[in-house]
């Protein structure tokens, strides 16, 4: 088993201390009483942007890395391993099983079990039959079965939190909790759909993925991180795109039952999910964590690493502290 999954006792309290002391969520405070009508208001938090950038963290020593032998489609996947609580990932559109390095990271050193994978279609995973796409839901729950899972938090960004919200109204009993970021979450409400129309007119998918997806604080300021997210989304994907059907219809009603605590979180230079969009899910929602990330687009995973890590600990360490 990895040394560093085993190492990773250090008891989650201090971690997150430590994180915090790091200004990320200091900051947070220190914004909502800048800006009372942000956070107060709606009960959203604000975080501060960060302005410098490390190097992608290494891979832990003894991360298995290796393609489920799943049927129709085999699905490349890593694992930390570990005794703590698993943390299932899902990665964007523009994505795939090697874009979550600051999130594998620090989800290890706070004492989870991390764990990735590429969506049919994606680097290093199988595309299927080529007349059936099939569902995200069931290649997620053949391979959390195949990794003997019996309950998890599931984490995703973009698309990939499309199917978070799917799979936690299919399997509701296997997901303790789930974090959506920078995501439309594969809701199906009109209202919603028709106001996320709006953001995305044809014109809009003829742009660069860098342009749509990160945000302009980012790109202006770190220009070797942005051209490691290019060099990582021309890797992410194998052929032409792949739509995998949805399980459930992603209605408010279907989200207000769900039994889980959930987290959402957006930058406030998204394009698709601004924080107006945000506060409609919010407002659907009100018993959801919500938080906005300064100067972050719709890559905040990647942008705003800091922030996003911070936020997701304190809420997973929240819900096992109530588990």
């Amino acid at each position: 088993m990895s040394a560093s999954c085993k190492n990773a006792s250090i008891s989650r309290r201090r971690i997150f201390q430590s994180v915090a002391a790091s200004g990320v969520l200091a900051g947070c405070a220190a914004a909502q009483s800048a800006n009372p009508q942000g956070g107060d208001t709606h009960g959203i938090r604000f975080l501060q942007a960060q302005t410098q950038w490390s190097p992608e963290p290494d891979a832990p020593t003894g991360m298995r890395t290796e393609q489920a032998p799943l049927s129709p489609a085999r699905l490349l996947y890593w694992d930390c391993g570990g005794a703590g609580e698993p943390v299932v990932l899902m990665h964007a559109y523009t994505g795939s099983a090697e874009t979550w390095a600051y999130q594998r990271d620090a989800l290890v050193r706070s004492g989870y079990r991390a764990i990735g994978y590429s969506r049919r279609g994606h680097l290093g995973s199988e595309r299927g039959p080529a007349n059936d796409p099939g569902e995200t839901v069931a290649d997620l729950h053949a391979l959390v079965d195949h990794l003997g899972l019996d309950r998890f938090h599931l984490v995703g960004v973009a698309a990939g939190g499309f199917g978070v919200t799917d799979y936690a109204i299919s399997h509701p009993e296997r997901v303790r909790s789930i974090t959506l970021a920078s995501t439309l979450s594969g809701i199906d409400e009109e209202e919603f759909l028709a106001l996320s129309r709006t953001l995305t007119p044809p014109e809009f998918y003829a742009l660069p993925s860098e342009m749509k997806e990160v945000g302009p604080s980012y790109r202006a300021a770190n220009p070797s991180g942005l051209a490691r997210w290019i060099e990582l989304e021309q890797r992410a994907r194998v052929g032409e795109r792949l739509t995998q059907r949805k399980a459930n219809r992603i209605s408010w009603d279907a989200l207000r039952a769900l039994p889980m605590p959930a987290l959402v979180m957006t930058g406030d230079a998204d394009l698709y999910l601004p924080p107006s969009l945000l506060r409609l899910i919010k407002q659907r929602l009100p018993h959801w964590r919500a938080a906005i990330i300064a100067e972050a687009g719709h890559a905040a995973y990647w942008e705003q690493y800091e922030a996003v890590n911070a936020t997701l600990i304190d809420f997973l360490n929240g819900v096992s502290a109530r588990d």
